[in-house]
């Protein structure tokens, strides 16, 4: 009998058949729709190349990286950032490209900042663009709307410009 009121009374349960229905009802509540509605809304860290690092090939990424070292290979990134003591030769393309070292090549960018510290030898093609006094700069500047299409978008204002003349 002294199991029996156990049994009834409210409390912690101790038998198995208690824990076969937690059990079921765990298997119930499939853990994935959880888990999903906060993974879109942790945002990742920014990836860093450190100093010491050479890579020599594309980097792509959809979140955002910051350059320390040296890159030889097109960079495709959300926000781009090129540190002081970095150099990327190749082509730059970013939602927001920010440069403060070096690059060798084109930089395309719906928002493009150059600080005083930045040294670019190549193109850049942005819809909105920032150059801090004592950067250097040697190229060409291209406002577009949507600067970071490809193909298309390039021949079609030199095509204009050639009807044109």
């Amino acid at each position: 009998m002294f199991s029996k009121s156990r049994i009834n009374e409210p409390g912690p349960k101790t038998g198995d058949e208690e824990k076969a229905p937690a059990k079921a009802e765990a298997t119930a509540k499939p853990p994935t729709p959880e888990f999903k509605p906060s993974a879109p809304k942790a945002k990742p860290p920014a990836s860093t190349l450190s100093s010491d690092l050479l890579i020599k090939g594309n980097v792509k990424t959809t979140g955002d990286i910051m350059i320390e070292g040296t890159v030889e290979g097109d960079i495709r990134a959300h926000l781009l950032t090129i540190g002081e003591g970095a150099t990327v030769k190749g082509e730059c393309v970013a939602d927001d490209v920010v440069v403060n070292g070096r690059v060798i090549g084109r930089v395309r960018g719906l928002k493009v900042r150059l600080t005083s510290t930045a040294r670019v030898e190549g193109d850049i093609i942005h819809k909105t663009i920032a150059i801090e006094s004592g950067a250097h700069f040697e190229g060409s500047v291209q406002r577009q709307e949507e600067p970071l299409q490809t193909g298309s978008a390039k021949p079609a204002p030199a095509g204009k410009a050639a009807e044109k003349a």
